[in-house]
């Protein structure tokens, strides 16, 4: 059972630490990840042998605050996201931190201005006010003892559980310069006391009050506790823009959602939608739950899910996403996933999880913190010591541990890791890269070996057509005539590509008569009163058909990995077409991408050998493996991962899930199964092989802030506690004033959380010139065909406006109506509404405005 719970009264790496030993202490308690930066915990435990309630209470004994997380309702997402909870914090901080300043600025002036020569009443320099002065410094610092209190609560209660933390650091440095300060306050009571009443020397006397009333250190803890909120406030508000990535994805849910209950529209709170329901989305609307359309087309932008930029065009039987955005026409669909099942739920756990999970390069900056403090507890009292013994005196014994506790800053150890994860996954989720574990983020840094599967990853997964070579009696668009009414009535899956391909031709149509279906040969049928074969050369062959120069072309064209289908009218040959599973527009970029980065590029398929090293030689692959069976892929991983190298795996189908979880890294694309998604560490929302080049990429920028935020906060405290100590003093003279090692402290969490945010400006990478895609080149030869455009002769372009394009659909509509037209060629686009027609004679206005008509739209203008 894995379960998250929100921790409280965390305030450094020491607090995770003591947190998560407390937790692994619980028996039946499997795994414990803490997150300091979301004040959130995860725990893996047995049902049977422990409950949330043990947990609880064993974070409560630590010294610490654990709750489940507050839900709205059946399979609800929570309902207090963690911002509004740091929004919170970060106010009320504000106010605590200005009232500090109200009480630190008089105290600073009045205890530094003599020193710093700035103008103060003629009251302060009265030798005879000195206790006086003392007293009202000592009442201006207990105010802000007071506001930041939490230090003190939180700090002597760990130390007092012997689990020190960084507010113990705080507590015991502030603390000590206080009661210094009440001491020096009786010094120079007792100096004036013996001096009105003659009990003593006077010149001895007046010394100590000279010397107690310089030394009141009453400013010093104030400026250490002011300095230290100030460090806080910015961390926190700096903390808050890391999870913007969850907090925007949670924003991106509709509150409401327009369901049809007994005929009828009713709003209702989306938390109360059922599966099954039918909901209606507007124009503009956001889609509140995943589902089907069953009535209406409309474009839909999906870009807060899967980062694509252009809206998809939707119909009846497409699939809709949660917070996608309805950009054009209405529609109903049915309810197939709500509340925690929906995709922007899942995305939501899933980026949460990542960030709560902790990197195995954490472990080292975890083991330090867990003694940090405890450490330089010892080393401050040892500091002390050795300046009493040297025979420097209580103060500068006092100067140099205090700011030994002060400068000690554990926070910049704990912070390095979990910010960087935060804002990498976040970053990855804006862009349609899902990381699951932070484990799995930092193993992509280090792939040598990427396998990729072909089909449906490297190529579209679909067969289209590629080419088309007719006889010199025949055009291609007759060709694709008579091949798109044969193949109609064929259930063959290469039928489609060549129904798709006239269809996008707007090329209507032939009745077929007597059509026949030839296992293992082709297919036959007459139309328009002539026999037509279609199939393979065994076909040809034995119906007599000399295929002449056809059969060096098919050659050519099975060399490239392409279907030929060959097309005869029983007596002689009409042409070849070619068919094949063609690579995505990004697929050859993806490969050169992963190659830059010095990875090896590996594709895996169960085509046969020839048709699988055509597509990885068009693609610049490095090396094929062919002709594998789905049960043997994850065989081929631990063959790769055999010869010491690591894998990453991407892949989409059922038959990859066994390769996916094999692989050190298994990323499964997007518009996969559910299974290769649930088997996989890495999820691509956009099905874009490019996604993968750009996930290797924001591990290794992630994994590079880690590191350098780590340097930064070994480097700092390295640095900073030998000063801080007084190492250098016997040397240069230097020594670091309590005041200025409390900014330090502060300002190395700002630092780290400030140089993790540089992650933010993360930018994905993108093809300098996408790779053409196999149909689209068939496309101009096909164009040609249908419409010859004669040498010399004279053309007029016309711009359409119309009124009523919603879809795809209707852009066939309005493409057929125009382009049936004589001497009209016509380039219909959804985006503008327009259709840029070719007229190669003389058409009028009206008779465009009638096609138009007659296909149910309406011009609005010619231009």
């Amino acid at each position: 059972m894995k379960q998250k719970f929100n921790v409280t009264g965390m305030t450094c790496s020491a607090c995770s630490a003591h947190v998560e030993k407390a937790v692994c202490h619980v028996p039946g308690v499997d795994e414990v990840s803490v997150n300091l930066l979301g004040n959130s915990m995860l725990v893996v435990y047995q049902e049977g042998n422990t409950s949330p309630e043990e947990i609880i209470a064993a974070v409560d004994a630590a010294g610490y605050g654990a709750s489940l997380p507050v839900r709205s309702g059946a399979g609800a997402a929570p309902v207090q996201p963690a911002g509004a909870t740091m929004e919170d914090e970060l106010k009320h901080m504000k106010r605590r931190l200005i009232a500090s300043f109200c009480f630190l600025i008089p105290l600073f002036y009045l205890a530094m201005g003599h020193m710093m020569g700035w103008p103060l009443p003629q009251f302060f320099h009265n030798p005879g006010n000195q206790l006086l002065t003392a007293l009202i410094q000592f009442l201006l610092v207990l105010p802000i003892m007071y506001l930041n209190d939490k230090y003190y609560k939180v700090g002597f209660k760990t130390l007092w559980r012997r689990a020190p933390n960084m507010d113990s650091l705080i507590a015991l440095g502030s603390a000590a310069a206080v009661i210094y300060g009440i001491a020096a306050l009786f010094q120079i009571g007792y100096g004036m006391g013996h001096i009105t009443y003659g009990l003593g020397d006077t010149g001895t006397e007046l010394a100590r009050i000279e010397h107690y009333a310089m030394d009141l250190y009453f400013e010093s803890a104030g400026m250490i506790l002011t300095l230290i909120t100030l460090g806080k406030y910015l961390e926190t508000r700096s903390k808050g823009k890391t999870s913007e990535a969850i907090t925007r994805l949670m924003d991106l849910a509709p509150k409401t959602a327009m369901v049809l209950r007994d005929g009828a529209e009713v709003e209702i709170p989306v938390e109360e939608v059922l599966v099954g329901e039918r909901v209606v989305v507007r124009p503009g609307g956001r889609i509140p739950v995943d589902g089907v359309i069953t009535q209406g087309y409309s474009s839909v932008d999906e870009s807060a899910l899967t980062g694509e930029s252009l809206p998809v065009e939707k119909g009846p039987g497409d699939k809709v996403a949660a917070a996608s955005i309805n950009k054009s026409g209405a529609f109903t669909f049915q309810a197939l996933r709500v509340g925690e099942d929906t995709t922007l739920a899942q995305m939501i756990r899933l980026v949460d999880e990542a960030a709560s999970s902790k990197a195995p390069i954490a472990k080292l900056a975890d083991r330090v913190a867990g003694v940090f403090v405890p450490t330089v507890i010892g080393i401050a009292i040892l500091t002390a010591a050795v300046w009493l013994l040297l025979g420097q005196g209580v103060e500068a014994a006092l100067t140099a541990g205090v700011s030994v506790l002060v400068i000690s800053c554990p926070c910049a150890l704990g912070l390095a890791t979990p910010v960087a994860i935060m804002v990498g996954t976040g970053k990855g989720a804006e862009n349609g890269i899902l990381i699951k574990s932070a484990e799995a983020l930092e193993t992509l840094h280090t792939i040598q070996t990427v396998v990729l599967d072909k089909t449906g990853t490297l190529t579209q997964g679909k067969p289209a057509v590629t080419d088309c070579h007719t006889a010199p009696e025949t055009t291609e668009e007759e060709l694709l005539c008579l091949a798109a009414s044969l193949e109609h009535s064929s259930e063959h899956p290469l039928a489609e590509a060549i129904l798709a391909a006239a269809q996008e031709r707007a090329i209507p149509l032939c009745p077929v008569e007597q059509f026949q279906a030839l296992p293992g040969r082709g297919i036959s049928g007459i139309i328009q009163g002539s026999t037509i074969l279609a199939g393979n050369r065994a076909m040809m062959e034995e119906a007599g058909i000399k295929l002449g120069d056809f059969t060096a072309i098919a050659e050519d064209l099975s060399s490239q990995g392409k279907t030929p289908l060959f097309f005869a009218d029983g007596k002689r040959p009409l042409g070849v077409i070619a068919v094949a599973d063609t690579a995505k527009p990004t697929s050859a970029a993806a490969v050169a991408g992963f190659q830059a980065q010095g990875i090896e590029v590996v594709m895996l398929t169960g085509d046969n050998r020839r048709t699988a090293e055509a597509v990885g030689r068009t693609l610049g692959v490095d090396r094929v493996i062919a002709e594998v069976l789905p049960q043997e892929k994850d065989r081929v991983i631990s063959e790769i991962q055999a010869q010491g190298k690591r894998v990453a795996m991407v892949g989409d189908g059922i038959n990859d899930a066994p390769a996916l979880a094999r692989a050190d890294v298994g990323l499964a694309i997007g518009a996969g199964t559910d299974v290769a998604i649930e088997s996989a560490d890495i999820v691509l929302m956009k099905s874009d092989l490019l996604d993968a080049v750009n996930a290797v990429r924001l591990s290794k920028a992630v994994i590079r802030n880690i590191k350098q935020n780590l340097f930064w906060a070994f480097i700092y405290n390295i640095i900073g506690i030998p000063l801080a100590a007084g190492v250098w003093f016997p040397i240069n003279g230097w020594q670091l004033n309590p005041m200025f090692a409390a900014a330090a402290m502060s300002m190395s969490s700002v630092c780290v959380v400030t140089n993790a945010l540089r992650l933010r400006l993360f930018r994905p990478a993108v093809p300098s010139t996408p790779e053409p895609d196999a149909k689209a080149a068939v496309q101009p030869r096909v164009q040609a065909a249908v419409f010859p455009k004669t040498k010399g002769a004279d053309f007029m372009e016309k711009k359409l406006v119309i009124e009523g394009m919603m879809c795809s659909h209707c852009v066939d509509h309005v493409s057929k109506a125009l382009n049936t037209l004589e001497g009209v060629t016509a380039a219909v686009d959804l985006d503008s509404k327009t259709a840029t027609c070719t007229l190669s004679g003389s058409v009028s206005d009206d008779i465009l405005k009638q096609a138009v008509a007659a296909a149910g739209y309406e011009v609005i203008s010619i231009g």
